[in-house]
């Protein structure tokens, strides 16, 4: 089924579903979950809002307020490990969490490649006589835009965990493409394959909504 000299199987932890979620679970997996990824999907409609209004006052802000948390914790254990972590971290500012997930790495000594995806902030594209989406909505010119979004997909993914990256850093993708990524990626999937990546986008969606899902 996967391409000559693809794994048979992949081990993906999910280890945060939303911004504040616990750190701790994240550890256990990546220190015994026997994983090959770790995704962390802590991101939502709200939450990038909250983070383009940080970007704006701060132009090296915007990404998750918790990233040196989490990856302090989780970087050494999943550079020992062999695990990648594939994050929506990066929020507002996935550049910025880049650079500082590459200066935490360094204060760690630890040689960590990070790849950054980016191309989800439209704010730019919009104009003010386009409108809302209600029936009869309104110009965007009546309203002060924070914040505006596309979700891209594991296409967006997928070139950079072909670069090797122990760490890719995304801002607003859709929430299974975290995990079908990373499936695509190790098993050499077609990125048109629509059948398998159904399946995959099933299994990210429980994935990346565990604690929902098992009532934890």
């Amino acid at each position: 089924l996967n391409r000559p000299g693809m794994p048979d199987t992949i081990r993906i932890g999910a280890g945060s579903g939303f911004q504040g979620d616990r750190l701790e679970p994240a550890v256990i997996l990546a220190s015994q979950g026997e994983l090959d990824y770790l995704a962390l999907e802590c991101l939502a409609e709200r939450t990038i809002a909250l983070a383009q209004l940080r970007r704006l006052a701060d132009p090296e802000a915007g990404y998750d307020p918790l990233l040196e948390k989490r990856l302090g914790s989780l970087l050494p254990i999943a550079k020992r490990n062999g695990v990648r972590i594939v994050t929506n971290m990066g929020a507002a500012n996935p550049l910025a969490a880049g650079r500082k997930v590459i200066r935490l790495s360094r204060n760690l000594n630890l040689n960590v490649k990070v790849a950054v995806v980016t191309g989800d902030d439209v704010v730019s594209l919009l104009e003010p006589s386009m409108r809302t989406i209600e029936a009869r909505g309104a110009p965007l010119s009546e309203y002060e835009i924070v914040s505006a979004n596309a979700y891209l997909g594991a296409d967006a993914i997928v070139p950079a965990l072909a670069t090797g990256a122990d760490v890719v850093i995304t801002g607003r993708v859709a929430d299974p493409s975290l995990f079908v990524a990373p499936i695509a990626h190790a098993f050499g999937w077609r990125l048109d394959d629509w059948e398998r990546l159904g399946r995959a986008t099933a299994v990210g969606h429980l994935l990346e909504c565990a604690g929902q899902v098992t009532g934890g």
